[in-house]
């Protein structure tokens, strides 16, 4: 493909309170077995995407550990391949990542040494399959300057942790508002964009000298009326999880037979990092209601409409009802969920009780496993 991929994965979602606390936004579990990163990794690889750079930055330990490896994505390759770049102290430079284009600013290096005449921008925080193949023919066809891959939301969606923008009939951009407090608009920025290398090197320079360093605001913003920006439309399943509210509705919705169909049983799919685990144990007197569970897991309690990751234990008349039990967790006899997420390698304790009543909960239990 004649593109060039970057994936955006240093940012702090705070919204994701303690989720956040210990892995980054891209490294966020999914759907029983991916990570977020995933999903845009997957997609540059099936796009035919031969050179991909993550540029990593807050609690990248976890990320980095899962991309330690380029082969589950097929990025393996003597031409191209994944590229990890982190904030590095040079004589010029003694700053971390001060926002998305001073990360692109800080790894130009990479895009002047790439030969492909086009570069493909995403997160590494949303879960949607996309060729971007389509969206470059559009961007070509249109002669753009810059493409942005936006999509309708419906009324009862709050729009206001997007950015919104409004199209004329030709599909030119015509507003753009980051994060507005009322939207005028539904259709949202879905954090995906296409634009000529060249130009990028040339507006991100140019935002450097001028101590600027937001892609959204200090880009396409500033830019939308001086350059060719175009929105390509996309209709099928994306969202973002960048809120404790859309990471559990998102992990819901792999219990639509419809989603699940989509995701993992429909061409093309989705990659990640393979763990060598047993499949799932059941053990007599187990009751598993629409549900999801990882490889690993001992199940022996009831489990109705959740998510239950890898190596989980569930115990002796045990209750998880529309929850989401991250990897690694010990869940005590007799322990009521209801409603909640529970963190990775969290104990929780026999007869315990928690149920999200006003919400979804995050449960983050700072037990020793190794002191019960």
């Amino acid at each position: 493909m004649r593109a060039v991929g970057i994936i955006l994965a240093g940012g702090n979602s705070r919204k994701l309170h303690e989720l956040t606390a210990k892995r980054a936004a891209g490294a966020v579990p999914v759907a029983g077995s991916y990570r977020a990163i995933d999903f845009a990794l997957s997609n540059m690889t099936n796009s035919h995407v031969q050179k991909v750079a993550v540029l990593t930055q807050y609690n990248s330990r976890s990320l980095n550990e899962h991309l330690n490896s380029s082969k589950w994505w097929d990025f393996g390759r003597k031409q191209g391949g994944l590229y990890v770049f982190t904030p590095t102290i040079t004589e010029e430079n003694g700053y971390w990542y001060r926002g998305t284009a001073d990360a692109i600013y800080q790894n130009l290096d990479f895009l002047k040494k790439c030969h492909e005449p086009y570069v493909i921008i995403t997160s590494a925080d949303a879960v949607y399959k996309l060729d971007y193949n389509k969206v470059l023919e559009y961007h070509i066809s249109k002669k753009a300057d810059i493409t942005v891959v936006c999509k309708d939301m419906g009324p009862e969606v709050d729009v206001s942790r997007f950015g919104t923008l409004k199209m004329n009939e030709e599909s030119r951009i015509i507003k753009f508002e980051e994060k507005p407090m009322v939207a005028s608009s539904h259709t949202i920025s879905t954090g995906i964009y296409i634009i000529r290398r060249r130009l990028l090197i040339d507006l991100i320079e140019q935002c450097a000298e001028e101590e600027r360093y937001d892609f959204v605001n200090d880009i396409l913003i500033r830019y939308k009326n001086l350059k060719r920006m175009y929105g390509y439309k996309i209709t099928g399943y994306w969202n973002n999880i960048s809120t404790v509210d859309s990471y559990y509705q998102t992990n819901m919705d792999f219990l639509k037979p419809e989603v699940r169909k989509y995701f993992f049983k429909e061409l093309p799919q989705v990659y990640s990092k393979v763990s060598d685990l047993p499949s799932a144990k059941y053990n007599p007197g187990a009751i598993i209601k629409n549900s999801l569970i990882g490889s690993g897991s001992i199940i022996n309690g009831t489990v109705e409409n959740s998510i239950i990751f890898k190596k989980v234990y569930v115990g002796n008349n045990c209750v998880i009802k529309n929850s989401i039990i991250l990897n690694d967790v010990y869940l005590g006899d007799n322990t009521y969920i209801e409603n909640c997420i529970v963190e990775s390698r969290d104990t929780i304790r026999a007869n315990t009780r928690y149920v999200g009543e006003d919400g979804v909960k995050v449960v983050v239990e700072k037990n020793e496993r190794f002191a019960l």
